[in-house]
């Protein structure tokens, strides 16, 4: 059996995109997935497969929840051990978990704007870009920082953003 780790972007926020982790838990069991396992209403789902899933699987996913509740949300998939790696590959305390933040790229980016990071960055800020995982540690808070808000645009690539407390409940 294989384990991933779906990560949903704009669900349950602002009161859009509604998904009940019940609703989410039933729609990837009727694919076939087993062991699902929901952390927290903004939408991380981990589970096991026999077979191998790929940007398929995300698609699936997505199509299958438009299906059921009318919206068709991005869905990013990592096996376990993209998981592990982005951990192992991280060189920022953990100390404070909502200091820490991943950012999980959808493909990889061929021309990231770091100096236009660079000129966003407080004092404080530290980030790196490690092959699929923008690391960016913010002390001062995420919602402060306009590093953090420039990201995507940056990087060129589409992403999903999750702090250390939730990174660290995913790798179970």
């Amino acid at each position: 059996m294989n384990t991933y780790i779906a990560l949903f972007r704009g669900i349950n926020v602002g009161g859009n995109n509604i998904l009940p982790m019940k609703d989410l838990v039933a729609i990837l069991q009727a694919l076939g997935y087993e062991g699902v396992q929901t952390y927290i209403q903004s939408g991380n789902a981990v589970f096991k497969s026999r077979e191998t899933i790929d940007a398929k699987g995300a698609a699936d996913i997505s199509r299958e929840i438009f299906k059921k509740m009318g919206f068709e949300p991005k869905v990013l998939l990592l096996s376990h051990k993209q998981l592990q790696e982005a951990i192992k590959n991280n060189s920022f305390p953990t100390n404070d978990g909502k200091a820490l933040h991943f950012f999980f790229l959808e493909q990889p980016c061929s021309k990231p704007n770091i100096d236009y990071l660079e000129s966003l960055k407080i004092e404080s800020e530290k980030f790196k870009l490690h092959k699929m995982t923008f690391y960016l540690y913010a002390p001062e808070g995420v919602g402060r920082s306009k590093l953090a808000a420039a990201t995507g645009k940056a990087l060129g690539v589409s992403l999903t953003a999750r702090n250390w407390n939730t990174v660290n409940k995913l790798r179970l």
